[in-house]
């Protein structure tokens, strides 16, 4: 009979992994092996299958890509994961001088300008002053060809003449026809004569009477010929009417001067350059707070590190409106000592209508900042206080004087040495970054 093979099964043979393993060993012999040497017997697991190299890479790298991309999500949306870099730009609180101004432009003129024109027409003869030529009352600047004014002189004496020659013969004429009529009421008193002739000759002598005074004013009018012939010759002689100097000289010799209606200028003479004005141009919003005594500054273009000084002398009620824009004429005085000052230049003015010394004051900057978010009063004035521990409070303060960078402060609780907030900074780095809810409108500040 053959072996029997334990590899075969009730006929049928069996699985390899039913099979015997050769190398285990035998139960008998097993039990005459020590208890401490027997070991458990290796059993073989079946083999699986292992992934690719390439398959693991795809997903360690799908996996970090979603990581940063999560990451950049909830660095970007979510504020609390950053700090923002805010900062406040402050200013100190102190005291000192404010000054309230009103600016205005205005021209320099001399104080009296008088412009030199010509009476009668003619022909210039003569020149006797220029620009910048010193003249005094009554010196001759200027002449005109007085050939033709003495011509009418003339003529005006012949005329005088001729008038008292019959003046003496209407004297004449009188006396004859008052004997005329003496003779004729004698005759008729002795009825030599009728009473028609004493009327006739009382008539001649009357006639004789009113032809007199004819030839009087005819002499009265001859003789104001004559006054006025000799004063168009003695106005053919230009002369300065005040002290001063030529600023200005209109004519040339052999230029036809033609006096109408409107005197012609030949020369304008200011009188005193040693005292000039400001004409300023104020404008009817500022025209309340400018009164007469008012100290005033101006700038020159010709000098523009220099500041000029004034006084107001005169604010003129009459209005001047260019484009519908109302102006008042402003009246500065000023002292030209040095004579850096010329007609015709433009001075910007800066009238002070309020000073005070020695005031609580804070920057205009400090009133025009609002904290983002928080809401405020327009009619009143705050200021946000920044202690050194602690949030920024809101201060409400009353003003007083102000000018373009202080204001004083009235009433309030804030005190010299605060620190209020006039703006906003944000540090280098930040731009493009979300900013905490509120501050994110506002501008950054270098």
């Amino acid at each position: 009979m053959p072996e029997h093979d334990e590899t075969m099964l009730d006929g049928h043979e069996r699985p390899a992994a039913e099979w015997p393993d050769a190398s285990a060993p035998d139960p008998a012999e097993a039990a005459l092996v020590p208890a401490k040497e027997q070991r458990p017997a290796h059993r073989e697991m079946p083999a699986r299958a292992l992934p690719s190299r390439k398959g693991r890479w795809s997903k360690i790298v799908l996996l970090t890509m979603l990581a940063t991309g999560l990451g950049s999500l909830v660095w970007w949306y979510w504020p609390s994961v950053r700090e923002p870099s805010v900062r406040y730009k402050l200013a100190t609180v102190d005291r000192g001088a404010v000054a309230a101004t009103v600016t205005a432009t205005g021209t320099l003129n001399p104080t009296v300008s008088v412009p030199v024109g010509s009476q009668v027409t003619g022909k210039v003869q003569h020149l006797y002053a220029d620009f910048n030529s010193r003249v005094t009352e009554g010196q001759i600047l200027a002449r005109i060809d007085p050939a033709p004014f003495r011509a009418k002189r003339d003529q005006a004496r012949a005329s005088l003449r001729t008038a008292r020659g019959t003046l003496a013969k209407a004297q004449v004429a009188v006396e004859q026809r008052k004997l005329d009529l003496d003779r004729a009421v004698t005759l008729r008193r002795q009825e030599f004569v009728s009473q028609s002739e004493v009327d006739s000759a009382r008539t001649n002598y009357r006639d004789a009477l009113a032809q007199l005074e004819v030839s009087q004013a005819q002499v009265e009018q001859a003789g104001a010929a004559l006054v006025s012939a000799e004063l168009d010759l003695e106005h053919t002689a230009i002369r300065s009417p005040v002290n001063g100097i030529v600023v200005s000289r209109n004519v040339e010799v052999g230029q036809t001067v033609a006096a109408s209606l409107q005197a012609p200028t030949l020369f304008l003479i200011a009188q005193d350059l040693l005292h000039m004005q400001v004409n300023a141009n104020v404008s009817e919003s500022d025209i309340g707070g400018v009164t007469e005594g008012k100290q005033a500054e101006f700038l020159v273009d010709a000098y523009p590190g220099r500041t000029f000084k004034g006084t107001v002398t005169q604010v003129r009620n009459a209005p001047v409106s260019i484009q519908n824009v109302v102006t008042y004429d402003v009246i500065i005085d000023v002292d030209n000592h040095d004579l850096l000052l010329k007609p015709g230049m433009t001075a910007n003015v800066a009238i002070v209508t309020a000073h005070k010394e020695e005031v609580l004051r804070v920057p205009n900057a400090a009133l025009r900042f609002k904290l983002p978010g928080t809401p405020t009063e327009r009619k009143k004035s705050v200021v946000w206080v920044l202690d050194a521990t602690g949030p920024p409070r809101q201060v409400p303060i009353r003003t007083g004087v102000s000018d373009s960078m202080l204001t004083e402060v009235v009433e309030g609780d804030v005190r010299e040495g605060d620190s209020v907030i006039v703006a906003l900074e944000t540090s280098p780095g930040t731009e493009g970054k979300e900013l905490p809810p509120g501050f994110g409108g506002m501008p950054k500040m270098r």
